[in-house]
């Protein structure tokens, strides 16, 4: 892995990322088509023996988890394992949309998720939401969704704001049910404004949607 390093990338994601691990600066693809080649060989064996010394041998586990061909009750289990070493926002949504495991058993997964979103862990409680706007924000799922993420009281930074951006995906892609709800969801003001800007970051959601966004925060400002 060290051959793959980059010096200067190292540097510049130490500025994202100042409270990881030490960085050795392999970018992702790097790090994915080393995934894809451990998993097809022992995966097993790999994340029996991989140590976490440095960012990219944490990233690289969780990829090779969301890669690997294992039974479903054994990947469940390294997730679980994995979830204890996550202390980063990277590390955690990579480790989210690589897990394939969600397309192919949704049930489970969505029954695996669910009880981490009260959890006491902030990145167990990220990774669940997380993992819901990944795969679940769907005509479906998205009335449970909607629900579920108002629920989510974990006051560290990295849940708040991965509620505020699951709201702002189900805002542009079911612009007038997500509305229509955040109207009287119960969240706290942090939450909702928040929630607001990320939908008003998106290019998804269109104008006259951030402006029906801005009014709304702005009446609730008001009534304060």
């Amino acid at each position: 892995m060290n051959r793959a390093a980059e010096p200067e990338y190292a540097a510049f994601s130490r500025r994202l990322l100042p409270e990881t691990a030490p960085l050795l600066g392999v970018r992702l693809p790097k790090l994915r088509a080393m995934a894809k080649r451990i998993a097809k060989e022992n995966a097993e064996a790999f994340l029996n023996s991989a140590s976490c010394d440095t960012f990219e041998e944490i990233m690289l586990q969780g990829m090779v988890i969301g890669a690997a061909d294992l039974p479903l009750e054994d990947t469940l289990q390294r997730i679980t394992d994995f979830l204890l070493k996550i202390d980063n926002w990277s590390v955690c949504d990579s480790f989210c949309c690589g897990l394939k495991i969600a397309e192919k058993e949704p049930d489970a997964l969505w029954d695996f998720i669910v009880p981490l979103l009260s959890d006491e862990r902030a990145y167990f409680v990220r990774f669940a939401v997380v993992m819901l706007l990944d795969f679940f924000i769907d005509e479906a799922h998205l009335d449970a969704v909607l629900s579920l993420l108002s629920g989510v009281h974990h006051p560290a930074d990295c849940a708040v704001t991965a509620v505020a951006w699951a709201y702002s995906v189900c805002c542009a892609r079911f612009p007038q049910q997500t509305i229509v709800y955040l109207a009287d969801a119960p969240l706290c003001d942090a939450v909702f404004a928040k929630t607001v800007r990320k939908c008003c970051e998106s290019r998804r959601v269109s104008a006259q949607d951030k402006s029906q966004l801005r009014q709304m925060l702005a009446a609730r400002r008001s009534a304060l």
